[in-house]
């Protein structure tokens, strides 16, 4: 931990997270640290090849700095302009930013801006604007492939078949860094249905990988299911509520299709 930050809590802060954020935050910490840990032992796996990546969303900036004060220095973001806020209040702590959720064209320049990695890199005209943009400013962005691996039409992502000619086409972008694929399982209690989802984008990167030799990582799982996508190979855990608690708003409000 760093140096704790002094934070003056409002009441509704105390209801969501507690008198003492910071030390509930670095308990959840551990407790999600340690269930990453035991899902690779059980599949053979080297706890160091997964990343985890505490996402931040609905958290206040505020409250952030805790978070911050408790280890927690990378933070996800769905939403660009939340992200945007965010970053700007907290511009005086070395925070490494990454979006995870759909990003219109038009909220490019603000990701370059302020992003490391972006984990939803879903069309050439994005992937275009993308790199425009980085070029200008002689920037280069790890970016995730995200595949719709459902099938559901609610959610973003490109179709399982239309993930080698977009591969192709990768290398049309050089300020792009591609790192692997990513993909929003099937909300289902039903852990088979989710495993399924996690297995197809595995063997979606197996044959990625054979064309772009960037393309090896993979960013599957959140906090219902994060055990299951490490189980199955995941590289990048997304976890949000099971560190930072419950959200006041519906998953649905940030990712499309969820109720």
């Amino acid at each position: 931990m760093t140096t704790p930050a002094t934070v003056t809590l409002s009441p509704e802060d105390i209801a969501r997270f507690g008198a003492d954020p910071a030390g509930a935050f670095v308990a959840n910490l551990t407790a999600v640290q340690e269930r990453i840990a035991a899902a690779c032992r059980r599949c053979g796996r080297d706890p160091d090849d997964v990343r985890l990546l505490p996402v931040t969303k609905t958290v206040p900036a505020h409250v952030l700095r805790l978070a911050f004060s408790a280890g927690i220095a990378s933070f996800g973001e769905n939403k660009l302009q939340e992200a945007r806020d965010k970053s700007a209040a907290l511009a005086d702590l070395p925070i490494r930013w990454s979006i995870i959720g759909h990003l219109q064209t038009n909220k490019v320049k603000y990701l370059v801006r302020l992003a490391s990695e972006f984990h939803a890199l879903n069309s050439l005209r994005l992937a275009e604007e993308l790199n425009r943009r980085l070029d200008a400013v002689g920037q280069d962005l790890d970016v995730f492939v995200q595949v719709n691996t459902s099938g559901e039409d609610s959610k973003y992502g490109l179709h399982p078949d239309a993930l080698t000619p977009f591969v192709e086409r990768l290398p049309d972008y050089p300020r792009l860094k591609p790192r692997g694929l990513m993909t929003l399982a099937i909300f289902s209690a039903d852990v088979e249905r989710v495993r399924d989802c996690f297995r197809l984008l595995r063997a979606l990167r197996d044959r990625a990988a054979s064309m772009h030799p960037g393309l090896t990582g993979l960013s599957m799982g959140m906090s219902g299911d994060y055990e299951t996508a490490i189980e199955e190979g995941a590289s990048v855990v997304r976890v949000g509520q099971a560190i930072f608690g419950a959200r006041p708003t519906s998953d649905a409000h940030y990712w499309p299709g969820l109720a």
